[in-house]
């Protein structure tokens, strides 16, 4: 591969901001920086575009950097793990141990009610509910919650 062809692509850059918090400081400008993007830019287009969302959330976002710096970021929905802990009120999953047992149980209703909220993620809308329910019990289960009927 030729330097013309390398610095012909573009970048993608994945990142895990709050909503509407997003300030040039880590992980936003390390990761722009390096790349010659200014990050207060992404900021502010970031954080009216999140506006709408409960402040602090989770929003995992691809940032797509073209050759002469610009960009366009797609968002997506909060994390599961994010979405199982806000439905049961918990602060964390199991803690040290992966999977071990917290006594805290989520309904199948609950799996499906977060599988429709994810299912609105373009990359995940083709799976259907049914295999985005089964990776969110599996989730669950590492963060040591119980999925009942």
């Amino acid at each position: 591969m030729s330097k013309k062809t390398a610095a012909a692509s573009a970048q993608l850059v994945k990142i895990v901001v709050g909503a509407g918090k997003a300030t040039p400081t880590p992980p936003v400008g390390p990761a722009l920086g390096a790349r010659g993007v200014k990050a207060m830019d992404f900021c502010k287009e970031f954080n009216a575009r999140t506006a709408t969302y409960t402040q602090s959330i989770p929003i995992p976002t691809l940032i797509t950097i073209s050759p002469d710096r610009t960009f366009t970021f797609s968002t997506r929905t909060p994390p599961v793990s994010y979405l199982i802990k806000k439905t049961l009120g918990l602060e964390k999953g199991s803690g040290e141990a992966m999977g071990k047992p917290t006594g805290t149980k989520l309904s199948l209703k609950h799996v499906y009610e977060i599988a429709k909220i994810k299912a609105g993620d373009e990359d995940l809308g083709a799976l259907g509910l049914e295999r985005i329910a089964r990776g969110i019990v599996g989730t669950a289960r590492s963060l040591g919650v119980e999925v009942v009927p």
